[in-house]
C-alpha cells in the first residue's frame, strides 16, 4: 500500500507521470503506449539504485525539470524521432525510481513497495493517456497543451523552491 500510494502523493510526481501519458498520446502511435511502458521498467532500475544507496546526483532537480521538460513537450505539441521521446522519458524515469528507491519505507518490502510504485506510475500514465485522447479534436488539442502548460509552471515551482 505504502508503494501505491507514494507516487501520488507528491505533486511534482503526479504531473510528470500525467505529462508522460499526454505526450504519448499527442504523439499517437507506437508513442501512447511505448513511452508509459518504457518510464516504469527504466523506472526499476532507478528504484533499484536508491533502494541500494547507490549516490545518484540532483534527484528532486531531476524530478522538478522532468516536469518542466515534459510539459513543455505537451505545451508546444513538440514530435521528436520516437527513440529520441522515448530516451527522454527513461531519463527522467530513473530520477523518479531513485526518489521512490530511496523513500523505501523501514516497514516495508522493498518488492512490494516497488510493485506498488510502478502500478501507481501506470495508472498515472493512462490517466494522461485518457485526458490526451482529447487531442483528436481541435479545441481538446488546445486544452491538452494548456495542460502542458499547467505541468511547466508546477514543475518550475518546484524548481524554484528546491534553489
Amino acid at each position: 500500500m505504502a508503494g501505491l500510494l507514494h507516487p501520488v502523493l507528491g505533486l511534482d510526481h503526479v504531473v510528470a507521470m500525467v505529462a508522460v501519458g499526454l505526450w504519448g498520446a499527442f504523439l499517437g502511435q507506437p508513442a501512447i503506449w511505448l513511452l508509459p511502458v518504457v518510464f516504469p521498467l527504466v523506472m526499476t532500475v532507478g528504484g533499484a539504485l536508491g533502494i541500494l544507496g547507490v549516490p545518484w546526483p540532483a534527484v528532486e532537480t531531476g524530478i522538478a525539470v522532468s516536469a518542466i521538460v515534459l510539459g513543455l513537450m505537451v505545451a508546444f505539441a513538440v514530435r521528436p524521432p520516437l527513440w529520441l521521446a522515448a530516451l527522454i522519458v527513461g531519463f527522467f524515469a530513473v530520477f523518479h525510481g531513485y526518489a521512490h528507491g530511496a523513500e523505501l519505507p523501514s516497514s516495508a518490502g522493498p518488492l512490494a513497495f516497488s510493485l506498488g510504485f510502478v502500478v501507481s506510475t501506470g495508472l498515472l500514465h493512462l490517466s494522461g493517456v485518457a485526458l490526451g485522447l482529447l487531442t483528436r479534436w481541435q479545441g481538446g488539442r488546445r486544452l491538452v497543451q494548456i495542460g502542458g502548460g499547467v505541468v511547466t509552471l508546477i514543475g518550475v515551482g518546484y524548481l524554484v523552491g528546491l534553489l
